[in-house]
Formats: C-alpha cells, structure tokens, sequence
C-alpha cells in the first residue's frame, strides 16, 4: 500500500513510545493519522505537531473506542490503516509467600483482568471496529482495502518472572494475527504483528541507570535498546509490502528474555 495523502490511519497509544514514533512516521509518509490515546495533553501536542487529530480513548470502552472512530472518521475519511500500540503491564507473581510475615497470596484477579482487557481485548476491540469499517472501502491495487498491526511484545514467547498476565495477554495478541489475517483475506485486508524487544519508551526511562545498562547488556547485538524510529520503520515495511501478511515478526536485537 503506498502512503499519501488520500490514505487515514490511527495509531492507538500514539501519544508516546511507540506509538508516537509510528504516528510521525506515518504522517511524514502523507498520511493522514489520528490518534488514540489516554493522555489528552500529550496526544492533542502531538497530533499538532504531525497536522493529524487526537481522540481521547479508552480501549477498554466501547463506547469511548467508538466515539474516537466517529471523530477520527469525520476528519479523515475511513482509515485504511489501524497501528495497534495502546497498552500497559505490570509484575507480580503468580503466588508467592511474603519474605517478612511468611504470608501466602495470589496474583490478584482484577488485577490480571485488566491487563487482559487492556492489551488483548482493547486491541481486538480497535481492529475489529476498524476492519468492519474497511470492509465499505473500494479495493486498491491487488484487491487490498487495509493494514491491520498489532503490537505484541517478546514476552509472549519468553515472558519473565512476574508476567503471566502480561504475556498470557500478549501471547493472544500473537495467537489472534493468524486466525484474524484469514477471517478479512478475501476482503484484502492484511493482517500482522510485531514482537518487540526492549525498547527505549517512557516507562523505560523511568528505569535507574543501572537497571538500564543491565538490560541493554543482555541485547546479543547492538548492546542497546531499540529506537522507537526502528518498530515504526517495521510497521512502514508491514504497510508498503502488500505480501506481509499473517506474520508475527520479532523485533529485538536477537535477544531471548531469561526468568528474570
């Protein structure tokens, strides 16, 4: 699919990280992107300064999903193109004793739900709208109407202590791309998902140093974090290359994630 400016796009997340840097990308390509996200503040600044448009979102609502279609649409015309980047995670054990008292718990349920509704149910929920939209656009090249990429993350494959809810919800992120790149095939709809490694995001930087260089260390090559710059110049690949389709690819520096 060739980028310009007859092509709409939306970036969930695409106030910071990851998103943000696929928002850029694709609106220095032509596009014409809205952006989904939570933090109003960040997200209108960025959509300023990219001329896209920001919608407040919360994935984990239908309404507020549906809300931020009918905004984004109204500006843009119906996107060819969702980048699904909004989500979050957190660490803790599946059942653990307490070091202190000796006490016993479990991971607490609302907890692991959340993640679930955030990263797995919030992202089918935007590809799912966006696709169902897709479906009234007239077909390009090669019969395609759409791009649907969906992020998942290195954990669904080699998750760490601590990240049974945020790989078990990435994980479907993963098992859904196959299934969902058949279900939309004959309406030329394409399908894919990137895996990324450790990337230098907002919720990296609030990492100590040490931290910091203790994980670039482990990446086989370059011993650094990925750029942001570098998952949207796989997601621009994803869209331009009409043959990518049904693909989970890993984005990571070769790394392989040990128990902790």
């Amino acid at each position: 699919m060739k980028l310009d400016p007859s092509i709409a796009a939306v970036v969930t997340g695409g106030a910071s990280g990851l998103g943000e840097a696929t928002a850029r990308t694709l609106a220095a390509k032509g596009a014409r992107v809205a952006l989904f996200d939570f933090n109003e503040e960040r997200g209108a600044a960025v959509a300023a300064e990219i001329g896209g448009i920001f919608c407040k979102v919360d994935v984990t609502q239908e309404e507020s999903v549906d809300a931020g279609f009918t905004k984004a649409r109204a500006a843009h015309g119906q996107e060819r193109i969702i980048v699904n980047c909004a989500g979050t995670g957190n660490a803790m054990k599946t059942a653990a004793r307490d070091k202190a008292t000796g006490e016993t718990k479990h991971y607490p349920i609302d907890a692991f739900e959340r993640i679930i509704q955030i990263n797995l149910i919030g992202t089918y929920r935007c590809a799912a709208k966006s696709a169902k939209g897709m479906l009234d656009l007239p077909a390009l090249d090669d019969g395609a109407r759409g791009v649907i990429i969906n992020t998942a993350s290195v954990a669904a494959e080699d998750g760490q202590i601590g990240q049974a809810a945020y790989s078990a919800s990435k994980g479907g992120v993963v098992s859904l791309t196959l299934p969902m790149a058949r279900d939309l095939m004959n309406d030329g709809i394409r399908v894919n998902a990137i895996l990324p490694g450790i990337f230098d995001t907002p919720l990296m930087a609030r990492a100590s140093d040490a931290v910091r260089q203790s994980l670039a260390a482990g990446v086989p090559f370059p011993k650094r974090f990925g750029q942001p710059g570098e998952y949207a110049a796989l997601v621009l690949a994803m869209i331009e290359n009409d043959y990518f389709n049904g693909e989970d690819v890993r984005l990571d520096g070769g790394i392989r994630m040990a128990p902790r």
